[in-house]
């Protein structure tokens, strides 16, 4: 189950927003570098605990990852370079938004980590598979889109209903969510291209 699949079913609520953008004269790399300094933002807010603000700068991050690809197919400047650039900042953007959540003492750090590597496996593989010569793979339990929307919907959660259970807050069990499911994710996606491969 990812969100990444229903991609062409959010399209038409965006269309009306890409069309704007190429007036305004917005280029995809200016998405891609707002969505990078939006999940810096996050990043930060989430180390000072300031977690609605955080979850909205998450919001933005999310959008702008997809305004990005939406702009450049419609105004069908699709790249090479941009999909590198938009790939390299996916990443930073997990690593930012990830180490904020534990760095500000939500959860403790071995499990920050277990979910930043989960997260991190499972997305390198996806994309290893193109190198391999399979194409990318973005098959699994929990894809990217997936953990923007948890983190946005337990962050929201976490203000109105806050609660422990064995120690860990809604945060906390949510990343425990994702080292549990990213690396199911990223074994999935490694039996998946072993089994394409010589």
């Amino acid at each position: 189950m990812t969100l990444d699949q229903y991609r062409s079913h959010v399209k038409v609520y965006f269309d009306p927003l890409v069309s704007i953008a190429i007036k305004c004269r917005l280029t995809p790399n200016f998405f891609t570098i707002a969505a990078l300094v939006a999940s810096a933002a996050a990043g930060v807010l989430f180390w000072q605990n300031l977690l609605l603000w955080g979850v909205i700068a998450v919001a933005l991050n999310a959008f702008c990852d997809a305004m990005d690809g939406a702009v450049a197919r419609e105004m069908k400047i699709q790249s090479k370079r941009g999909d590198f650039l938009d790939h390299a900042v996916d990443r930073y953007a997990d690593i930012f938004i990830i180490c904020g959540l534990f760095a500000g003492g939500m959860v403790p750090w071995p499990i920050g980590v277990f979910a930043l590597t989960g997260v991190l496996m499972s997305s390198y593989l996806g994309t290893q598979a193109q190198a391999v010569g399979v194409g990318r793979y973005y098959g699994g339990l929990l894809g990217r889109a997936d953990r923007l929307v948890l983190i946005m919907l337990v962050g929201i959660i976490d203000l109105l209903f806050p609660m422990s259970w064995l120690g860990l807050t809604w945060i906390g069990w949510m990343l425990v969510l994702f080292g549990v499911f990213g690396h199911y994710t990223a074994f999935q996606r490694f039996a998946y291209v072993w089994a394409k491969v010589e």
